[in-house]
């Protein structure tokens, strides 16, 4: 066959072309697993595991419900002895963020575990007032693990509760340690993992970063 008598489309891609023939086919692959995702309804999130990014994220999701003109609760059951700069930002959104820090530390700082059961059961009972509350479009439960795993509440409650709830809210859970019953519930579940943290090489919480 003489040169001036190849087809170009028999010749192979190459640079652009290949990349933008390659982005293509992914775009209908795509475009082909998008078309059976047509549901819509409220989700357990769980957020887990022993890396920094579980409130953080969860409070991201807070800011973008806020952005679609949602009302949200937060409840925090061991941060409430904290000064946040979450709160400042929340307080600017009254009519759309109740913000409710409720704890009074990490166990080991209040010593005393009678206390610590009261505390996490009042924080709860905020819990599932918001989640009754049809005015509310996402709770975020902040650190429940972490009550859950020293058997502040009753797993079988919680899991109750978070199972029953209504069809159309969303409610985030967040802390290490999350029960497996309680993941298993979940329709979306991340575990942070720690690769690498500064607390490790002597860096004290900071202020924008930790609170």
């Amino acid at each position: 066959m003489q040169a001036d008598d190849r087809n170009p489309a028999d010749e192979p891609l190459t640079g652009d072309a290949r990349h933008n023939e390659k982005m293509k086919k992914k775009q209908a692959a795509h475009d082909k697993i998008m078309a059976n995702k047509t549901q819509e309804k409220g989700l357990l999130i769980v957020h887990t595991g022993k890396g920094k990014g579980k409130t953080t994220a969860a409070l991201g999701m807070v800011i973008r419900a806020i952005g679609h003109g949602m009302k949200i609760g937060v409840v925090q059951f061991v941060k409430g002895g904290w000064e946040t700069g979450e709160k400042t930002v929340f307080d600017a959104f009254p009519d759309q963020v109740e913000f409710k820090p409720m704890g009074e530390g990490f166990t080991w700082n209040t010593q005393d575990r009678a206390r610590d059961i009261a505390v996490a059961r009042e924080a709860w009972e905020e819990v599932k007032r918001m989640i009754a509350d049809p005015a509310y479009k996402m709770v975020l439960a902040d650190e429940l693990n972490i009550v859950l795993r020293y058997d502040y509440l009753p797993l079988d409650e919680v899991l109750a509760v978070l199972t029953a709830k209504p069809e159309d809210k969303h409610v985030i859970v967040t802390g290490r340690n999350a029960p497996e019953a309680l993941m298993e519930a979940a329709d979306l579940v991340t575990e942070m993992t720690m690769i690498k943290h500064p607390f490790r090489a002597g860096v004290k919480a900071q202020a924008g970063i930790e609170f």
